[in-house]
């Protein structure tokens, strides 16, 4: 009878190794300097603005997606995402992309957009009651 509780108890200690060894490995960096996105060689996150004078390439076929984002620096990056174009992008007010940088663009395996708030730049009136 014993035997039972050591085993159920090496199995759940290994099963929590294993939890906590991905949990520790999914560490994504996420940086806001292109100059450390392309010499970083790591899966990271980077954070910038749609270039919109380069537009951007959409291969609907293929499911790539392409676009330059630019950072706070001034410093731009091509973006290329295999996937469809996220529907909000044109009015998307910031781009942050997941991916690894290599063979001169960056390899995006996700691209979220923020959008406009719908309560900036809106003005209240206070009236007296």
């Amino acid at each position: 009878m014993k035997t039972r509780y050591y085993i159920g108890g090496v199995i759940i200690v290994v099963f929590l190794g294993i939890l906590f060894y991905n949990f520790t490995k999914t560490n994504i960096e996420y940086e806001y300097d292109f100059q450390k996105v392309m010499t970083n060689g790591k899966v990271c996150k980077a954070s910038g603005v749609w270039v919109k004078e380069k537009s951007f390439i959409e291969d609907v076929q293929n499911r790539k997606f392409i676009f330059y984002i630019r950072d706070a620096n001034k410093n731009e990056m091509k973006v290329v995402y295999h996937g469809i174009k996220p529907n909000n992008f044109e009015i998307a007010t910031n781009v942050v992309v997941t991916g690894k940088y290599e063979n001169g663009y960056f390899n995006a395996t996700d691209v979220l957009t923020k959008c406009p708030s719908k309560y900036e730049g809106q003005t209240t009136q206070k009236t007296d009651s």
